[in-house]
């Protein structure tokens, strides 16, 4: 089994936190974020991992994830690609055909990936996404037909379903995705449209690094939690 990792970030918004270094690589709770992931999908049975990054960094991230427990692959971008195109030519650098997992760089979850994948042979669409509960930024007030207010609800999630980055594809959506772009906006709806696509609910953690306050949040939910 492999997969195929987005780390293309530069982390621009992190600033000064991501010290110079590419956003797959800041650390949280003592270990890059890319190490969090591989670490899962190598217990979920993923013996090769093919980082998808930009040219001349192929050593940095060779260092950084030294003893990850998987064999490493890398595949330098020369110019950006895209995150569709960037898992097209990660792609050329694989050696096997069937079921590949693909995942953003800069995410955190507890996604049981084998129950991912098990969902995916046992449907075989040409793609599955993980999905989760769009989470508010803001609280909500619920206010009744005639006006009054009723309860405030701090930050609740909301009855949507938003994509993590995280894919099972097949050999079918691997050849469909674009040479330079986002499958979101061309390989996935063609794929939606014609019923080959499908979405695999998760309700547990999600922590996307974006900016310092994602990383405040990830370090201090490894304060108190380890990452299983």
């Amino acid at each position: 089994m492999e997969a195929i990792l987005l780390a293309g970030g530069r982390a621009e918004r992190l600033g000064e936190a991501a010290q110079g270094r590419p956003k797959a690589l800041v650390e949280v709770g003592g270990k890059p974020l890319a190490e969090h992931q591989i670490r899962r999908l190598a217990r979920a049975g993923v013996e090769r991992v093919i980082v998808s990054c930009r040219s001349g960094q192929e050593d940095e991230f060779a260092r950084a994830l030294e003893g990850v427990g998987v064999e490493l692959a890398f595949a330098g971008e020369q110019e950006p690609l895209g995150r569709g195109g960037g898992l097209k030519f990660a792609a050329r650098e694989r050696r096997e055909s069937g079921p590949c997992f693909a995942l953003n760089g800069d995410e955190l979850f507890d996604v049981e990936l084998e129950a991912l994948l098990a969902l995916h042979r046992q449907r075989s669409p040409a793609a599955t996404i993980t999905v989760a509960l769009l989470p508010s930024p803001f609280g909500v007030v619920d206010v009744a037909d005639d006006g009054t207010v009723e309860s405030f609800r701090e930050a609740p999630t909301l009855p949507h379903w938003v994509n993590m980055g995280l894919y099972v594809l097949d050999d079918e959506a691997i050849e469909r995705l674009p040479e330079k772009g986002d499958h979101e906006t061309s390989t996935f709806p063609e794929l939606a449209e014609e019923r080959r696509l499908l979405a695999f609910r998760h309700e547990g953690l999600w922590l996307t690094v974006n900016t310092p306050k994602d990383l405040r949040r990830a370090e201090e939910y490894f304060a108190t939690t380890e990452l299983a």
